[in-house]
């Protein structure tokens, strides 16, 4: 593969609305050099039969099985209600309701 060149990185931060000297040129050309060749290796790692996945392990839900059982009772409920009216919590108005 053939190295980014002075003028490509000139290019890319003219793009980029970047302004480099004649010195970050060169750094930067030698950096994404270095870059672009660790992700050329990468590439070549990849096998035809590895199939691509979002995970390094499956996923699998850990929830438990839905099971009806009782609950209260309604007199049991409204026991601990500090205000209770036909058999339903009775609790302070907080919007004024036009009628």
């Amino acid at each position: 593969m053939a190295a980014i060149s002075r003028e490509e990185v000139a290019h890319l931060a003219r793009l980029s609305r970047l302004a480099v000297t004649d010195a970050e040129l060169d750094q930067f050309a030698g950096q994404l050099d270095v870059i672009l060749q660790a992700v050329a290796r990468v590439g070549e790692v990849v096998a035809a039969d590895i199939p691509p996945t979002s995970h390094s392990v499956p996923l699998t839900n850990v929830l438990r099985a839905d099971e009806v059982r009782p609950g209260l009772a309604r007199d049991e409920a409204l026991a601990g209600a500090p205000d209770a009216y036909e058999d339903r919590f009775r609790v302070p108005r907080i919007l004024d309701e036009e009628a």
